[in-house]
């Protein structure tokens, strides 16, 4: 947006500007206090200055007042209901996602262990690759769908990424050889791995400031909820009806989804305007004033036209060297912080802690645990703020590692020494799950939403959605070889040193993004704390 310039001395009497009537200064006055309630602290410094009488702007400030108002008023008779609905009907996508990533679980007793599902047999290494073939489909993914986002939109690329899904369910389905399922679960991890980025993306533009938080957290909830989904029906149905349910659920959210608006931004980008202003009023409701929003959307746009770059230009900007940094510091921590080790030894850890708890009821539990904590952590991230979640949530995690490895290294010396000590893993792996789902599971995917500029945040939310999937792909593929080289305990404390690394990264390296606009969010990465009237133009600081 247009820069806004430093206040003159409190001391000046104002002065008017050369052909400016009382009509537009009372123009002007009334466009301010509409500034004021979008946030826009330059306009509420003006409104106070005219209250006594002398300006503290310039008529550069005045004239681009309106390309400074934020856009995500709590006030203004906007309404929040409707951002609610179509935040939760984009993240039914993660829903299907969830199921993509929980099949997994029910899939590897039957098809593996019991040798039902299929007319062929599945060793535990081929289904091995079967499971990370999705994870290495999502990775491949994640920068194409950065082009494709902008070309189509938000909301029409996710309804056509409903097409992959189905097409990769019906494979699974029915497919004749393992060469087909890994054809398909790659499909499908297409499909996941997309909707990781385009959701977020599309939430963090439809959502006001102080219901950003909580709207980007559904995304990694539905996830949750949707693994707990097919646990749930994975302990009753075959193999073949689970993966037919899932199958199913894409279509449902292609139907709901129809019926959501576009993103606002992306409309301004491509000139409709109209088709703009609907999707604003849908959003915030008819009596809501769309015209700051929308000056100041048309003013973004204008200046990243204006200053257009490639996209290593773009990459190459200090603050966004800074944002990618941040978001790929994130995901390689939420990966090797040893989730998949936890859930992969949760069944029998509860079954050695003698708990009487089956495998299939262990899974469900966990799934449960990980809902709940998303959702108290939908409830509290615009409350507490991103960073006080990551720091308790690693801070935990680290903890909760250590003893499950102070448990197996015990155990591995002396399977005596651990007969009374059944507690301590179940109740560490209680802990982790709770935690992660809190912070290192939500937030990441979140925060990636927040930290980029408009004009790069496609490509540079691919760059990270990218190397998550392929730390997931790598941490996944390397835990056999880990456990067998370092042991249980070993490893799972390579983990927690991981976790100890990611805190310090947090404390030192991640700002609170809590009830900041994504233009002050980029104003505070440019190392502009200080200076709420510095505007950023296209990722770059203009004073």
């Amino acid at each position: 947006m247009s820069s806004a310039s430093s206040s003159n001395s409190g001391g000046e009497e104002s002065t008017k500007k050369p052909g400016t009537s009382n009509e537009e200064s009372s123009h002007l006055l009334e466009s301010t206090e509409n500034g004021a309630k979008y946030g826009s602290r330059q306009a509420v410094k003006i409104i106070k200055a005219s209250e006594n009488g002398r300006s503290s702007s310039t008529p550069h400030d005045q004239e681009n007042l309106l390309g400074n108002m934020v856009h995500t008023s709590t006030e203004n008779n906007s309404k929040k209901l409707p951002q609610y609905v179509a935040a939760l009907a984009a993240a039914g996508g993660a829903f299907a996602c969830g199921t993509l990533l929980g099949w997994t679980s029910p899939a590897q007793t039957k098809i593996v262990d019991n040798g039902t599902g299929y007319d062929f047999p599945v060793s535990d290494t081929q289904f091995s690759w079967i499971s990370s073939a999705m994870t290495l489909g999502a990775a491949s993914v994640c920068i194409p769908i950065g082009f494709l986002i902008n070309m189509i939109g938000r909301k029409w690329t996710m309804l056509f990424l409903v097409l992959p899904f189905i097409v990769g369910w019906a494979m699974l389905i029915w497919a004749p050889n393992v060469g087909l399922m890994y054809a398909s679960r790659y499909i499908l991890g297409i499909a996941g791995g997309a909707f990781c980025v385009t959701a977020p993306m599309y939430t963090g533009e439809i959502a006001q400031k102080d219901i950003r938080g909580t709207l980007g957290s559904f995304f990694q909830l539905m996830i949750t909820i949707g693994i707990l989904f097919v646990y749930a029906i994975g302990a009753g149905l075959e193999i073949f009806w689970v993966s037919v349910v899932c199958g199913i659920l894409p279509l449902v959210f292609g139907v709901i989804f129809f019926f959501m608006p576009e993103s606002p931004t992306y409309l301004v980008a491509k000139d409709r305007s109209e088709n703009a202003i609907k999707s604003i009023q849908w959003l915030r409701g008819k009596d809501y004033d769309y015209e700051p929003e929308l000056a100041e959307l048309r003013e973004t746009d204008r200046e990243i036209r204006e200053n257009k770059v490639n996209v290593w230009s773009a990459l190459n900007r200090p603050v966004t060297r800074k944002a990618l940094a941040i978001s790929l510091g994130l995901m390689f921590f939420q990966q090797v912080c040893g989730i998949n080790a936890v859930i992969f030894y949760s069944s029998r850890i509860f079954k050695e802690a003698n708990t009487g708890i089956g495998e299939q009821w262990a899974t469900i539990l966990i799934g449960i645990m990980q809902v709940v904590a998303t959702l108290v952590s939908t409830m509290v991230v615009d409350k507490l703020g991103r960073r006080i979640l990551l720091l308790a949530s690693g801070s935990a995690m680290a903890v909760a590692t250590t003893a499950i490895g102070v448990y197996f290294y015990l155990q591995s010396q002396d399977p005596t020494q651990v007969t009374s000590l059944g507690w301590l893993p179940v109740a560490s792996l209680c802990i982790f799950i709770i935690m992660f789902s809190m912070g290192y599971g939500p937030v990441p995917w979140l925060m990636m939403g927040e930290l980029f500029a408009t004009d790069i945040k496609g490509f540079a939310g691919s760059l990270a959605g990218t190397s998550n999937w392929l730390l997931a792909f790598v941490v996944t593929k390397t835990f056999d070889d880990l456990n067998n080289g370092l042991g249980i305990g070993g490893t799972f404390w390579l983990f927690a040193g991981l976790t100890v690394l990611g805190v310090f990264f947090v404390f030192f390296a991640v700002p609170e993004t809590k009830g900041k606009s994504l233009n002050e969010i980029q104003q505070e990465l440019a190392g502009n704390r200080s200076n709420p009237s510095t505007v950023i133009t296209n990722g770059a600081p203009e004073k």
